[in-house]
């Protein structure tokens, strides 16, 4: 074998090349669905918000930037979300929530992207999409505003760079169960089944267990409309050794009246009141 041979064979030419997925997959912080889109994957991430892929029911592809919680918590950063979504063109911006939801992060869907066969237009249209994401993105991170004057001192970062995690949202009506494939739904039915079963068991033997139980004592005094209230008086046996006599009889049952104005005698007679206290 002579050394152009070997050359030939170990040529990257001659190796598969490696397929790069067109976005990473959603974390479980991401959100599932924005509005009418469902999300995809994720096209990239920075201080202010992420980039992701996403399609709607109707078939359609677009691009959603959302806020991250740290910019979503500041007015200025969600102001200039507003303005750099209000500078697209009409029909690239298919959908977005209000700014009036203090509670929520921004968010804007981007498009509009050709169906995925293959040709260079809809490659297009998706790499403009992206763009323009990137381009909303940079406006509240501020990070492409031309320098003026001398570099002096620290470099300036937002306070809220830290908080990377995706803002706040919420999803209404609910993802599920549209968003489910069928054998996720008899996945899903038949978990509620089974939860309905072991809550039902339990009920039953918690009726068997107690069913039978002696009632708590001493029960509960009921006063009766007249006045009176039943009082059981029950003999006690005093423990072996203390010299007493056993005493083992009936339960004896007596009716009592209780007035309620009536003050019941204590141990210490009453001390007489000064007539100077009532002044």
């Amino acid at each position: 074998m002579t050394a152009t041979e070997s050359q030939t064979e170990v040529q990257p030419e001659d190796r598969p090349a490696l397929e790069i997925p067109d976005a990473l997959p959603l974390q479980p912080e991401d959100p599932p669905r924005v509005g009418e889109f469902w999300l995809r994957g994720r096209l990239g991430a920075n201080a202010a918000g992420f980039l992701y892929t996403a399609s709607a029911e109707d078939g359609r592809d677009a691009i959603v930037a959302m806020m991250t919680e740290g910019s979503a918590d500041d007015a200025a950063a969600r102001e200039r979300f507003v303005n750099a979504v209000d500078d697209l063109p009409v029909d690239a911006v298919l959908a977005h929530n209000g700014s009036d939801d203090d509670d929520l992060a921004l968010w804007a869907a981007i498009g509009p992207i050709r169906t995925a066969d293959g040709s260079s237009a809809a490659s297009d249209e998706r790499l403009i999409a992206e763009r323009r994401g990137e381009e909303i993105l940079s406006a509240v991170l501020m990070d492409r505003i031309p320098q003026t004057g001398k570099l002096r001192g620290p470099d300036f970062r937002h306070y809220w760079e830290n908080r990377r995690r995706p803002g706040l949202f919420r999803i209404w009506p609910l993802p599920w169960p549209s968003a489910l494939r069928p054998a996720s739904r008899w996945s899903l039915a038949l978990a509620l089944l089974t939860m309905a079963v072991i809550m039902a068991l339990a009920v039953f033997l918690a009726w068997l267990l107690f069913r039978h139980a002696a009632p708590l004592e001493p029960e509960p005094v009921i006063p009766t409309p007249s006045g009176t209230t039943t009082v059981t008086v029950t003999p006690t046996t005093p423990p072996p050794g203390s010299g007493s006599p056993t005493t083992v009889g009936p339960t004896v049952t007596r009716p009592t009246t209780i007035n309620p104005t009536e003050t019941p005698p204590t141990g210490t007679p009453p001390t007489p009141t000064d007539p100077g206290d009532k002044f």
